[in-house]
């Protein structure tokens, strides 16, 4: 870090996840090792071959969910609404907690000095937004008649519809209800894109370009479509377990990752901006790296993708491995991520004289898609806050392809420091290195 970047921390935290919508709750689940899987429940049983999912069933879109809010921004977002899908209002929720449990409300910054960066996965529509449409392109004998659907059938959607569906609509939303003018900008690297959102926040402030700052993202894998092409194409936990053991991380026994949904957002502020109004400030952001890795025919290099983005993020803030108290794993619980993940932890930081702790939240809550890694990133202050470190639900067996220290008993220091790591299936990482303050 060069002496001229000025000092980011955090002062605000809100989260949408099936553990806890506060951090409060997040960090009691933990502690307690509370799992947030459970039956399947959006869709009847049979349509889909999983029995179990970590849905957020606490967030029901409703206006009571957006946190303290004044009169206008009620109005404003119980109107708007309507043109959110569910992955929308969770980025709009967590946004609006975040800010409250900052103590910023409209009038308590300069609008144009204040901006939003937000991530999410790619957003697909429902297939219901087409049904009445469909159904008025239909011949006698049932059949879709194409030709028909300019004049028939495309009349018969709403005009808003794809607004529910656009993946800048969060940072739109959010800026909107705010009244935030600074830097704005929607991001959307799947899983990798909460650390890379929090460090184009970061460096927005850091370089003063603002003075505050939302980071967040939000995701689901529970869309109907979206569940498809994980069934086709990645590792799904075997079914044949209670809910609560499905998730897996680094175990010897993992089967595959478990489903999700969820949502988080921080606020970050120049330090002296923070400590004049009496903030209180729960980390520093040091730096944030990023790195893509793929070999021949596209295939993901997902161990080279985390090793130099961890070894990146450790370049940029100045600090050696030993300085680092905990990993927040990206631990997404298949065999082949898991190993890859490991591989790059210890070939980064296995010169360590003791092996550093990791531990991985998605095995309590298993992947929520854009959302896992920022509500980590949340889990991970809260451990270098309280100095604790929660234990990864159902490690049981160490697997010798995974050789790091993965926290498996309670009363674990997590030091004043860690970093989170996150990485997609197409080999595109990201890290982000915090400190207690």
């Amino acid at each position: 870090m060069t002496d001229d970047l000025r000092q980011v921390v955090i002062t605000g935290m809100g989260l949408v996840s099936p553990i806890g919508n506060t951090p409060k709750t997040l960090w009691q689940s933990l502690c307690e090792r509370r799992s947030g899987v459970g039956p399947f429940t959006f869709a009847p049983p049979g349509t889909f071959p999983m029995s179990f999912a970590a849905e957020a069933g606490e967030f029901s879109g409703r206006i009571d969910d957006f946190g303290r809010l004044d009169k206008e921004q009620t109005k404003a977002i119980r109107k708007g609404l309507k043109v959110m899908c569910r992955e929308c209002q969770m980025g709009v929720a967590v946004a609006q907690k975040a800010l409250s449990h900052a103590g910023l409300a409209p009038g308590d910054f300069e609008p144009e000095r204040t901006g939003v960066a937000f991530g999410s996965d790619y957003m697909l529509t429902l297939a219901e937004e087409f049904t009445e449409g469909v159904l008025h392109c239909l011949s006698e004998d049932g059949e879709f008649d194409f030709r028909r659907w300019p004049v028939d059938g495309m009349p018969k959607m709403s005009p808003l519809w794809l607004l529910k569906y656009l993946p800048n609509m969060p940072a739109s939303h959010v800026a909107i209800y705010n009244d935030l003018r600074g830097p704005n900008n929607s991001l959307t690297l799947r899983e990798a894109v909460p650390n890379v959102a929090l460090g184009e926040a970061y460096q927005a402030i850091a370089r003063d370009r603002a003075d505050v700052m939302i980071a967040g993202a939000t995701g689901t894998r529970l869309h109907p479509m979206k569940m498809i092409h994980a069934v086709q194409n990645e590792e799904l936990a075997d079914g044949d377990c209670p809910p609560e053991k499905a998730s897996r991380p680094f175990d010897l026994h993992r089967t595959g990752m478990v489903l999700g949904e969820g949502a988080g957002a921080v606020i970050l502020e120049e330090r002296g901006r923070a400590e004049r109004r009496g903030a209180e400030i729960f980390g520093e952001v040091l730096g944030t790296a990023s790195s893509a890795s793929v070999g021949p025919k596209l295939v993901a290099r997902r161990a080279d993708a985390l090793a130099t983005a961890l070894s990146s993020a450790l370049r940029v803030t100045g600090l050696a491995p030993e300085s680092l108290g905990h990993v927040q794993a990206h631990g997404l619980g298949t065999r082949s991520c898991d190993s890859d993940e490991a591989q790059a932890i210890n070939a980064v930081l296995g010169v360590r004289a003791d092996p550093i702790p990791v531990t991985a939240a998605k095995s309590y809550f298993g992947n929520l898609g854009a959302g896992s890694g920022m509500v980590e990133l949340i889990a991970g202050i809260l451990a270098i806050k309280y100095r604790l470190l929660f234990p990864v639900l159902n490690y049981e067996t160490p697997d010798p392809d995974c050789p790091i220290s993965v926290v498996r008993e309670e009363g674990v220091d997590a030091g004043n420091s860690f970093v989170n790591l996150s990485v997609t299936p197409q080999g595109q990482a990201s890290a982000a290195i915090l400190r207690a303050v």
